[in-house]
């Protein structure tokens, strides 16, 4: 049993090597691409809603209200940030269900990237929202000995979101392959549903830690900040 995706190749292209991460990477955004498409392409007020508009209408305000109810105040970069994280790893992880299929979220090198983004986009929309002075003087709050700490708690902050979505996504696939080998006709009814159980919370964790730091960075000084797990 391969431990990740990685250690799957599906083909060589011009020397260099394919794998699973990849190749379902690509699929899993080959999907969302195509569902947006669909979904708007008739987006306008004269024409009314199908359940393809409504079901997307309900995905979008749900992830607002989200973000509302933890940042305080309902900000589009927010959405779509937030709302990219949250359906990228909650197609991922649902189409576990599907034979054949690995999750690329399986693999710490998807899940380090996701963290490393995150870790881009906290600076990138405090410098935006505060300018560069005003994030840098985040650092040395509430004063000047804490720069240090201050930087450690942020490179922190990727790491352990890599990994808390790497080790649960493995996890579960791990304990699913030694159930599947004691009782093959009945546990994998069990694990799909636990695993589309399971994609949607982690997808979610991921999605509102991501706007917690966001919304803390680009939070105004008279703001309270939102306190990070």
């Amino acid at each position: 049993m391969n431990l990740s995706p990685d250690q799957t190749v599906i083909w060589n292209a011009w020397g260099f090597p394919i794998n699973a991460t990849i190749f379902y990477t690509w699929i899993v955004m080959a999907l969302l691409t195509i569902a947006s498409i669909l979904f708007t392409r008739n987006l306008r007020p004269d024409v009314p809603p199908n359940r393809w508009r409504t079901t997307l209408e309900v995905i979008v305000q749900g992830v607002q209200s989200q973000i509302a109810e933890v940042a305080g105040r309902s900000e589009r970069h927010l959405l779509y940030y937030a709302g990219t994280l949250f359906l990228f790893v909650a197609t991922s992880n649902l189409l576990l269900v599907i034979p054949g299929f690995e999750p690329p979220t399986a693999s710490l090198s998807t899940t380090t990237a996701l963290a490393l983004s995150v870790l881009i986009a906290v600076p990138l929309f405090g410098i935006s929202s505060r300018g560069l002075g005003g994030y840098l003087k985040t650092y040395l709050e509430p004063s000047f000995i804490m720069l240090p700490f201050n930087i450690i708690s942020e490179f922190s902050r990727g790491i352990s979101l890599a990994i808390r979505l790497y080790g649960n996504i493995m996890s579960g696939a791990v304990i699913a392959a030694i159930l599947l080998g004691v009782a093959p006709f009945f546990f994998p009814v069990v694990m799909d549903v636990l695993g589309l159980l399971t994609g949607l919370i982690q997808a979610y964790i991921f999605a509102i830690l991501a706007t917690v730091y966001i919304s803390s960075a680009t939070a105004s000084p008279s703001m309270p900040k939102k306190e990070s797990q």
